[in-house]
């Protein structure tokens, strides 16, 4: 059976991913979830927008006769992740997970643990501070009942509606970023606290090693749970897993 992935991306792992089965020459779709207005151009055919649940997405692989699942989104698209592996149970179709290694502290590193958005913004209940708060568009409002500080808000996508938090400075731009780059930014904004999503890699890790040449606490946001499954770090380590898949099935 010749291979037809679908790849359900957004991130610099899944682009990464469609180059690399683009050079074999194994067949795949791209898939965005239409958070962004501008997705980076893949190499692959696209689709952008939900499936409708797992029940869809299994429709869909069904449809399009996908053979192989690879869950490339980011590390906090959780609700996705899950859809993932009960569609691909539901539809019979093997999946794997390009992720991430998650980031670990270095002794100098000053990170405040919390479980999810709702203990970031507990944690920022005291008095006003300058942060940086980088934890993507979506979750703005989330932030609201702490209108006392200063935000520094970096979003890929200019806002489409006036901010929920009635003091903060919106940079456009989109990563990967370098560690000298923003310890000019936080100086100049004069950062007192970072608050960040555990996401991992090296595109996103330029504020944290920031924020610890700067001596700045960070208060990080842990991954949240999603069920078992078979991870890998790399392309090539989805290449080898879709080799082995072959042989499995005698192809």
């Amino acid at each position: 059976m010749t291979p037809n992935l679908l790849i359900l991306g957004g991130t610099t792992e899944a682009t990464a991913l469609a180059n690399t089965l683009a050079k074999a020459g194994i067949k795949g779709t791209v898939s965005f979830a239409g958070r962004v207005e501008r997705p980076i151009r893949q190499p692959l055919p696209q689709r952008v927008g939900g499936f409708g649940g797992a029940e869809g997405l299994a429709r869909y692989m069904r449809a399009e006769k996908i053979t192989h699942l690879v869950d490339a989104t980011h590390p906090f698209a959780a609700q996705m992740s899950r859809n993932a592996v009960a569609a691909s149970a539901q539809a019979g179709v093997p999946m794997i997970a390009l992720t991430r290694p998650k980031w670990e502290p270095e002794p100098q590193d000053k990170w405040q643990h919390v479980a999810d958005i709702a203990g970031a913004v507990a944690a920022l209940e005291r008095a006003p501070l300058r942060v940086m708060l980088a934890v993507g568009r979506m979750h703005l409002a989330d932030f609201a009942p702490n209108p006392q500080h200063f935000y520094l808000l970096r979003l890929v996508d200019p806002p489409k509606a006036a901010l929920p938090l009635p003091d903060a400075n919106v940079i456009v731009a989109r990563g990967p970023f370098t560690e000298p780059d923003d310890r000019a930014l936080m100086q100049e904004h004069r950062i007192d606290i970072v608050v960040s999503k555990n996401a991992g890699g090296s595109g996103a890790y330029a504020k944290i090693a920031a924020a610890r040449a700067l001596g700045l606490p960070v208060i990080m946001i842990d991954r949240p749970s999603v069920p078992e499954r078979h991870e890998v770090a790399t392309p090539a380590d989805v290449l080898d897993w879709l080799s082995h898949q072959e042989t499995d099935r005698g192809v």
